[in-house]
């Protein structure tokens, strides 16, 4: 970070007049421990579940709906397919709790930069509103795939991941998680979530409210609150950010059930914070708590609130304009430029 703070200061521009493009170059180089970046090699995991809780209305959408944009996502017609071809990244569908079996999916005629994996560790969680989601055994075994996941991303040539998600009534557990892990009421953080009007939302903050009175998570432990109140693919989310500072690769969060992860994260190891980047700012209200909770500063507020990764992946070319200028950009002394302190002695003479 140092090496990159100081190449930035030799650039022929004034300093700081990129803004968050240095202070990104700089964040990337210390994560990836080089002074010059390159996230050219981009993913996006999307990992999806369902959710018992679907049951009580908190979605205007049927739970069959996930499995169904599971398909859409390898078919490649979906807003996330569409943005990573956009980006230049490449797309990976993981079913880590899909309720019901999907269609045999012959991985061959998969479209370019998709590829799909079958985890299934339950076909969903339990209703959250009735008893614990999941047990403390089934929430650390999807945090340890997605650790398993990441890796072997990795392997495969990985500078970069964006989280994405796709689970129908997924932003009644994040409610949870961030009432819980921010210290803040019901109200604060349970939003429209899929376009609720306002007799649905107050019936969805009822439930929000039951399930923690019901299941008493514990804010001391975040595995307790994962499993008592979260979901699959928040769990694998879970994994695929600790997986990602382990191996020094920048984090790029989504929005409010990627962001709901990341807290979770940064409870159980609070320096993968340093490794995540947010991408946007979600209109779910409980998305602007995580982030501030987390002292995280968006890089975009497009008024988004789909999940899949989508505003992840829109970040992409931001974080690759702020690795190019850093290395690309000619120095002073390159361009036979006069730097400000040239400037200064030329003024004196």
């Amino acid at each position: 970070m140092a090496a990159a703070r100081a190449r930035q200061s030799q650039l022929t521009k004034p300093a700081g007049s990129l803004g968050r493009l240095e202070s990104l170059s700089i964040q990337l180089a210390g994560i990836q421990a080089r002074a010059l970046p390159d996230v050219s090699r981009r993913a996006v995991l999307t990992l999806a579940a369902d959710h018992g809780v679907a049951a009580e209305g908190v979605s205007l959408y049927p739970q069959a709906v996930t499995q169904q944009m599971v398909l859409n996502f390898l078919r490649g017609g979906a807003a996330i397919n569409v943005l990573a071809r956009a980006t230049s990244a490449r797309v990976v569908v993981a079913d880590f709790g899909v309720k019901g079996s999907l269609p045999a999916v012959d991985h061959a005629t998969l479209p370019p930069g998709v590829r799909f994996l079958e985890v299934k560790l339950a076909h969903g969680t339990r209703n959250l509103a009735e008893d614990p989601a999941m047990t403390r055994d089934l929430a650390i075994a999807a945090i340890e795939r997605g650790i398993e996941l990441l890796r072997e991303e990795h392997a495969r040539g990985l500078d970069a991941v964006a989280t994405g998600e796709m689970g129908i009534a997924n932003t009644t557990p994040s409610s949870c998680i961030a009432v819980v892990l921010a210290g803040v009421p019901v109200d604060q953080v349970t939003g429209r979530g899929t376009g609720l009007d306002d007799a649905q939302l107050a019936c969805k903050r009822q439930v929000v409210q039951r399930a923690l009175a019901i299941n008493q998570p514990d804010r001391q432990d975040p595995v307790d609150v994962l499993a008592k109140v979260g979901g699959l693919e928040i769990a694998g989310l879970v994994g695929v950010i600790l997986g990602a500072a382990r191996r020094r690769t920048p984090v790029i969060l989504d929005g409010f059930i990627s962001g709901a992860a990341a807290l979770v994260a940064v409870r159980l190891a609070p320096a993968c914070r340093e490794y995540l980047i947010a991408a946007h700012r979600s209109v779910e209200p409980g998305h602007s708590v995580i982030l501030d909770t987390l002292s995280l500063e968006p890089l975009l507020d497009l008024k988004l609130r789909l999940g899949e990764g989508t505003g992840a992946t829109l970040a992409f070319p931001l974080l690759e304009a702020a690795c190019r200028i850093l290395r690309e950009m000619a120095t002073f002394a390159d361009a036979g430029i006069s730097g400000p302190t040239d400037a200064v002695d030329a003024i004196d003479d």
